[in-house]
């Protein structure tokens, strides 16, 4: 019984908007991916904290079905944008990529877009294959996706966001290698790439990279390793997907600790995420500037108290002229 729950998703969804425009205005379709999927599954998860508090119920299942596919396509697509951000970063960094066209950028974009939009797509619908049934209910935490525990699912499932993972590593030390490098003359080198990153946002956009996929590393290598105490033969496509429309659902009461403490420890994996997200850039010179004007324009227009104009020594008349006042 975790009543906190859905308070933690919901305060993660709403941190996790707060670095939102300056990403935006940087189109950096990397990071707003993130943000996107980091989003909608922190308002899934607590939407299910309340639905299914204390109770498993069999409700609201095409908000399961549709909720399921997304868990799993985020599954892949958070691995995918943070590597996408470290080999930017490194491409970036490198001397030999003195500066980027315009032409450049948008290719860049549109391979983000594939990977982190595209390719968890098709991971959705890949995810049919190794499918036992329709989804599960686990009490407190709501509906989650099903999948038939065997070698091909290992293999479709789990390995592709350690691969990910890895390649993150490998471009964030590359990152690193160039940054240390060049350190002296590196602020200018940024300035030159026509990147639009500075040293504060390069680093920081490097260090929640690296942060982010060891948080996702360390889960996905939990979740295959507890996937794996069950491992069952893959024998063919009829068996595997037998009474497909099944909902099965789980009771704390009867779930084992091992199971029990598992759900609660890979549910916290994505609020942290977001939190880690939120810490990075939610305390730089582009988000201080950014509550600056924000408060600033609500100061102004919502409480009426910015610097009102001086009228005593002209009115005006019309937009365009003025003339003395008549006092």
């Amino acid at each position: 019984m975790h009543t906190e729950l859905p308070y933690v998703a919901f305060i993660a969804a709403a941190l996790v908007l707060v670095p939102l425009p300056w990403h935006w205005r940087a189109r950096n379709i990397a990071t707003l991916s993130m943000i996107g999927w980091l989003f909608v599954i922190n308002i899934i998860y607590g939407v299910d904290a309340i639905i299914w508090h204390n109770n498993v119920n069999i409700t609201a299942v095409t908000w399961c079905d549709i909720t399921t596919r997304i868990i799993i396509g985020a599954g892949m697509a958070l691995p995918a944008a943070c590597m996408c951000i470290s080999i930017h970063l490194a491409q970036v960094a490198s001397v030999s990529r003195v500066q980027s066209s315009r032409a450049d950028k948008r290719r860049r974009q549109l391979i983000e877009l594939v990977l982190c939009f595209g390719v968890p797509l098709l991971w959705m619908g890949l995810h049919y294959t190794v499918q036992g049934h329709r989804f599960d209910i686990i009490e407190d935490y709501g509906c989650r996706p099903n999948t038939y525990i065997s070698i091909p699912a290992i293999f479709l499932i789990w390995v592709p966001p350690l691969i990910f993972s890895a390649v993150t590593f490998v471009y964030s030390g590359i990152a690193l290698m160039h940054f240390l490098r060049h350190r002296i003359t590196f602020a200018r080198h940024l300035e030159n790439s026509s990147s639009g990153l500075t040293t504060s946002r390069y680093l920081r956009l490097m260090a929640m990279a690296f942060a982010e996929i060891i948080v996702t590393a360390v889960s996905s290598s939990i979740t295959l390793w507890f996937t794996s105490l069950s491992l069952r033969p893959w024998t063919n496509w009829s068996d595997v997907h037998w009474n497909f429309s099944r909902i099965d659902v789980y009771v704390n009461a009867f779930t084992p600790p091992i199971v029990y403490n598992y759900y609660y420890v890979i549910w916290y994996i994505i609020p942290a995420s977001s939190f880690i997200f939120f810490a990075f850039f939610a305390f730089g010179q582009d988000a201080v500037k950014e509550y600056s004007a924000c408060f600033m324009w609500i100061r102004d227009h919502a409480f009426r108290c910015g610097p009102r104009k001086s009228s005593s020594r002209k009115e005006s008349v019309g937009p365009f002229m003025s003339l003395p006042s008549s006092s």
